[in-house]
C-alpha cells in the first residue's frame, strides 16, 4: 500500500494538535480533582547541585527561622528543603574537642549522668553550605526528647542507643510511643550502622574509650531522611513547621552592658564541666570555655560562641538508677537568666506540654526578644548559683 505524502503531513500535524489538547485537558482535570502537587512529594534540588550555586560572598538577605541569623539565598534554597536535625553529642572530658558544635543554630546542655553534661545540637540553617563531621554521638535521654520535640513535626533525632530501663528512664520506649520509630525521624545508630555512622579511634590523636568514637556527618543523616520521605515535607505532604512557633528576635542593642564573665557549674566537685562564657563587647558575642579550657570545634579549631545564652533552672531528680541517670522537669514554669548585649535579664520560662515551645518572659510578663545568631540553652539544676 502506498501513502500519499501530501496527505501525510496534515495528518501528522493534526495528530500532534490532538495530543497536546488531550494532554492539557487531562492535566487540568487532574489538578481540579486531585489539587496541586504537594512540594514534599517532589525531590528537592540535589544538595551537590544546590551547593554549587551557593556564593557565601553574596548578600545575607535570608532569615533563619530558628535563630534569625542572616544567610544567603543559596543557603536558604538548601535548608528550606529539609527539616531540623537534632543530634546527641557528648561532653565527657575525654571526648573533647567535639566536631560540629560550631555549626549548630541552637545547642542545649544538661547533665546526662553522674555530673557529666551532654549536648543536643540543633542543625538547620548553618548546616546548609557544607557537609561536616558531627560527634562523638552518644545515647538518648528522655528530657532531650522534650527539647527536640520543640522543632516542629517529627524533627530528625540522631543518637546511639539510649536509656531503656523500665519505668522513668526509658528514652527508647518513649521514641516508639511518640511515633518517631514508625515515622522514621528517629535515627538510631543501632539501626543505621555504617556508612551513616562509623567509629574513628584516631580522630582526637590520642587513645580514647570506644564510647567516645562514634561519628557521622550532616549530609549522611539528611540523606537518610530523604530516603525515608522526610524532607521539609513528609511523604504525605505535611510540612514540618505548619504548627511550629518561632521565638521573637531583635537587632543588637546599641548600648551594650559590661557583664563580661558568666560562670557556673552543674554539680559541685565536677570542675571539668564548669562553664565560663566571656563577653566580647566589640563583636557582641560570648566565647565558651569548659573545664578551664577554651572550648573549640575540632573541625575548624574555632572557639565555640553564642549571641544569646539562656540559663534555664530546672528541677533535677535522681540519680534514679545504678547508671546515675537523671530526670529534669521540662514542663511547667521556672526561673531563667537571659544573657545578651552584655546584660542579664531575670526571666521566667514556661512550657505546657512536650511539643510546645519553651517561652521566656521578663519580669513584666513580656516575651523576651533574642539577638540574631547562635543560642545556647544551659539547663542548670534548681538552686545552683550563677556568677556574673
Amino acid at each position: 500500500m502506498t501513502i500519499d505524502k501530501q496527505k501525510l503531513v496534515p495528518m501528522l500535524i493534526g495528530g500532534l494538535i490532538l495530543y497536546f489538547i488531550s494532554t492539557g485537558i487531562s492535566y487540568a482535570a487532574f489538578r481540579f480533582l486531585v489539587g496541586p502537587i504537594a512540594p514534599g512529594l517532589i525531590s528537592p534540588l540535589p544538595v551537590e547541585e544546590a551547593r554549587s550555586r551557593v556564593d557565601l560572598t553574596a548578600p545575607k538577605t535570608e532569615v533563619c527561622p530558628l535563630n534569625n541569623e542572616m544567610f544567603t539565598k543559596g543557603e536558604k534554597q538548601i535548608w528550606e528543603g529539609r527539616r531540623p536535625l537534632t543530634v546527641m553529642i557528648e561532653n565527657h572530658a575525654e571526648a573533647r574537642p567535639q566536631s560540629g558544635l560550631s555549626k549548630a543554630d541552637i545547642i542545649y546542655e544538661a547533665v546526662a549522668e553522674g555530673g557529666i553534661t551532654r549536648f543536643l545540637a540543633v542543625y538547620y540553617c548553618d548546616a546548609a553550605a557544607e557537609d561536616f563531621i558531627i560527634g562523638p554521638v552518644r545515647s538518648a535521654r528522655t528530657y532531650y526528647l522534650d527539647f527536640a520535640s520543640e522543632y516542629g513535626d517529627y524533627p530528625l533525632y540522631a543518637h546511639v542507643g539510649g536509656a531503656n530501663k523500665p519505668g522513668l528512664s526509658n528514652a527508647l520506649g518513649q521514641i516508639a510511643d511518640y511515633g518517631w520509630l514508625a515515622k522514621g525521624n528517629d535515627m538510631n545508630q543501632f539501626s543505621l550502622g555504617f556508612p551513616t555512622f562509623w567509629r574513628d579511634y584516631e580522630r582526637l590523636g590520642r587513645p580514647v574509650a570506644t564510647e567516645h568514637t562514634m561519628y557521622t556527618t550532616a549530609d549522611k543523616l539528611y540523606e537518610i531522611a530523604h530516603q525515608r520521605g522526610l524532607d521539609a515535607r513528609d511523604d504525605e505532604g505535611n510540612k514540618w513547621d505548619e504548627d511550629w512557633r518561632s521565638w521573637q528576635f531583635k537587632d543588637d542593642a546599641s548600648d551594650k552592658g559590661n557583664i563580661n564573665n558568666i560562670k557556673f557549674n552543674f554539680w559541685s566537685g565536677y570542675q571539668e564541666y564548669e562553664v565560663n562564657w566571656q563577653y566580647n563587647q566589640e563583636n557582641n558575642q560570648y566565647l565558651r570555655s569548659n573545664g578551664g579550657q577554651a572550648h573549640k570545634d575540632l573541625n575548624n579549631e574555632e572557639q565555640l560562641m553564642a549571641k544569646v545564652i539562656i540559663v534555664q533552672f530546672m528541677r533535677e531528680k535522681g540519680p534514679i538508677n545504678e547508671l546515675k541517670h537523671l530526670l529534669y522537669t521540662t514542663t511547667g514554669t521556672g526561673k531563667a537568666i537571659v544573657f545578651q548585649d552584655g546584660q542579664a535579664t531575670q526571666a521566667t520560662w514556661s512550657k505546657a506540654k512536650r511539643q510546645d515551645r519553651t517561652i521566656f518572659e521578663d519580669s513584666k510578663g513580656k516575651e523576651i526578644k533574642f539577638n540574631r545568631g547562635p543560642i545556647w540553652i544551659e539547663i542548670v539544676p534548681l538552686g545552683k548559683e550563677v556568677n556574673y
